[in-house]
This record gives C-alpha cells, structure tokens and sequence, in this order.
C-alpha cells in the first residue's frame, strides 16, 4: 500500500514542478531573448533498508531551447540581435558576468551603457562601457560602439563582449535568468562575433505547444490525484476487513 502511495506522491511532486516551469516559459513568451526551458522526469531508487524495490520521481533541467527567436524590427539604433550562436555579455546583480541574447540597450542619466534589465553590458576589456553626456551612440555590426556630440568627429567607445559557448562549455540558465558556464567562469571574448542592428530577438517559446503541454500535465496531475484516493479506499476496505469478527 505504501509503495502506492509514495509512487503517486512523488509522481503529482514532479508533475507540479512541470506545470511551474511551463507557466515560467509563458510567462516569458514576450521577453526579449529569452530561451524556452526544458525538463525531463526520471526514476530515482530509493536508498535504504527495505526500500530497494521502491523508485521516486524526479523532475530535472536538460537545458533550453537553443532555437532563435523571431527577429523583430524596431528601427532603434540602441537595439542589437546577436547573429549565429553570440551572446551578449553584462554584469549579474550578484556581479558575476552573465550571457543573454537580449540586446535592447540604453544609456542611463549617468551615461552607463545597461540593457533592458537595467544590467551593466559589458566591453571586450570586461568593464562596463560609459558614455557622454548628450552623445549621439552608434552600433556598428561588429559591436563596436561611437558616439558623436554635435559637430564634433565621433569617439570610439570600444566594442561590445559578444562570446560564443562551445560544446565543451555549454551555458546554464541561473535563477536570475542569466546564463552562465558550470563553472562561472567568464568566456573569452569573440572577436568574429556579429550582431544585427535596429533588430531584437524575440522569445523562442511556442504558446500554442506551451498550453497544450500545461493542459497535458494538468490531466497527469489529475492521474496522481486518483491513485493516492484509490490507496486511500484500498486502505479503508482492508482495515475493514481486518476488523471484521471470526
């Protein structure tokens, strides 16, 4: 009875994992760069005395979609879609540099060049990118930034850190929405590294695949659900039978 119970416990444990992540995936179908994640359940054994015939399930992260999103054209100079693989290198809140392919950038009153988030991006040299006051910016192809105050001959303010992660060294999404290496340690620049300008990349979550999914798992949820109440009627049925005079 208790194998039951814990098969079906462990099993509505997991589906409620899933159906968080797939609300999180739709949650972001309209976030700049964002990529769809994804998971897989898993049978784990139980480790103990009496308890080698018993598995638990376990929700677990494969990674992410690595599909682009759709390219959308807003005609701001600040705006930048990475081509190919590249990302965009800024500074985490907990000030570990991170990788994301959002490229809306702005500069702020203190002429600091952040993203969106309002995250420092980063040059090639790793430091942040800081911009004069008043300074019209442009955004070459190549990640290459100027800027030009009236009349005045434009000032090279170096180059966005753009890096490509290999398949030795993939990247990880963190719980602040970054991606990183396992290891956090920065990637090496790519000099070869392109981007589109006035572009953005759109979120690569599929809406219409996502609510199918949340309605799929909802009916697992439902399954788990019966199986604990028929563990319960089998549980009472043998009880009363147990108590039952000879």
């Amino acid at each position: 009875m208790d194998r039951l119970i814990y098969t079906a416990m462990t099993g509505a444990g997991t589906v409620e994992q899933h159906q968080r992540i797939i609300a999180n995936n739709l949650a972001n179908a309209s976030t700049n760069g964002f990529r769809e994640q994804l998971t897989a359940a898993r049978a784990v054994p139980v480790l103990g005395d009496g308890a080698t015939t018993r598995v638990m399930a376990a929700q677990s992260t494969v990674g992410f979609k690595s599909t682009p999103g759709p390219s959308q054209f807003t005609d701001r100079p600040l705006d930048a879609m990475p081509q190919g693989n590249a990302w965009f290198a800024v500074q985490g809140l907990d000030g570990v540099e991170g990788y994301t392919r959002s490229g809306s950038f702005e500069v702020t009153s203190t002429g600091e060049l952040v993203n969106g988030s309002g995250l420092t991006v980063l040059s090639d040299g790793g430091g942040p990118i800081t911009v004069q006051p008043g300074a019209q910016v442009t955004l070459a192809g190549d990640g290459r930034l100027s800027a030009k105050v009236g009349n005045q001959p434009a000032t090279d303010l170096g180059r966005l850190k753009m890096i490509t992660p290999t398949a030795d060294d993939p990247l990880f999404r963190g719980d602040d929405g970054l991606f990183r290496t396992r290891s956090t340690d920065p990637l090496p620049s790519d000099p070869t590294a392109q981007l589109k300008t006035r572009y953005i990349e759109g979120s690569n979550v599929n809406t219409v695949q996502a609510m199918v999914q949340m309605i799929q798992v909802g009916r697992q949820f439902e399954v788990q659900m019966r199986m604990l109440q028929t563990a319960e009627s089998n549980d009472r049925t043998a009880a009363q039978l147990l108590g039952l005079q000879g």
